[in-house]
């Protein structure tokens, strides 16, 4: 055995018995890459990371691309990094399945963070429900660079439709973190609800998430204004 596979055994070891409660960031790091790099002294390579991007959340936020700007970070390492934070969300989500009516805003908000809380652009959402409040869809009808999305009216209506809704919830996210409607999404959910009464459906919300909180147009009572009395 050599030095660092003995070293590999004992970092192992720790883990298991420890979990990484006394690990560092590097030492996390040093782990994962164990099951990437076989032979070679990972813990060089994990600072290297760590001084590269700045912190262990911004290792984890780094595209495979910029994972591999780093010298001696290959395509499978790149992967295995960004594999982490998509796992995470993906259990994050299945988490909440149990949510099957949407009669609330904290319900919708529990089945909306998992999905959009940890997103670096932002996306919009549109959740399509029955008479009963429970989803028949949930689909994706834009993505852009941080806080830059272009949603189209008409694209919403026509997945309404589509979906053959009685009621709908538009979401987007503020990868700043913080849920409070701008101007432009004020006056976006004022178009959307006019142009889907036009077609019998009803927007129930429009749900922001930031991070791990929400705004809800219905609870704050934005979604009562008709737009003409505010703008």
């Amino acid at each position: 055995m050599s030095v660092h596979d003995g070293h590999r055994t004992r970092l192992k070891e720790r883990y298991t018995a420890y979990g990484l409660d006394n690990f560092n960031d590097h030492n996390v790091l040093e782990l994962l890459l164990f099951y990437a790099i076989p032979r070679r002294d990972t813990n060089t390579l994990a600072h290297a990371l760590l001084d590269h991007f700045g912190s262990l959340d911004a290792v984890f936020d780094a595209s495979v691309h910029e994972l591999m700007a780093v010298p001696g970070i290959g395509e499978s390492t790149a992967t295995l990094i960004t594999l982490v934070p998509e796992i995470n969300k993906r259990c994050a989500v299945s988490r909440v399945r149990d949510v099957t009516a949407f009669n609330c805003a904290a319900q919708t908000a529990r089945y909306l963070i998992p999905r959009l809380g940890m997103e670096k652009s932002e996306k919009v959402l549109l959740l399509c429900l029955n008479p009963q409040k429970q989803l028949i869809c949930c689909t994706e009808l834009g993505s852009g660079v941080v806080d830059t999305v272009s949603l189209n009216v008409r694209q919403v209506v026509e997945t309404a439709l589509k979906a053959r809704a009685s009621s709908v919830i538009l979401a987007h996210n503020h990868p700043s973190g913080n849920p409070a409607p701008s101007r432009d999404d004020e006056l976006l959910t004022r178009r959307v609800r006019e142009a889907l009464q036009l077609v019998d459906i009803s927007l129930d919300d429009h749900v922001i998430i930031g991070g791990q909180t929400y705004f809800s147009f219905t609870d704050s009572g934005l979604l009562l204004y008709p737009l003409s009395s505010r703008y």
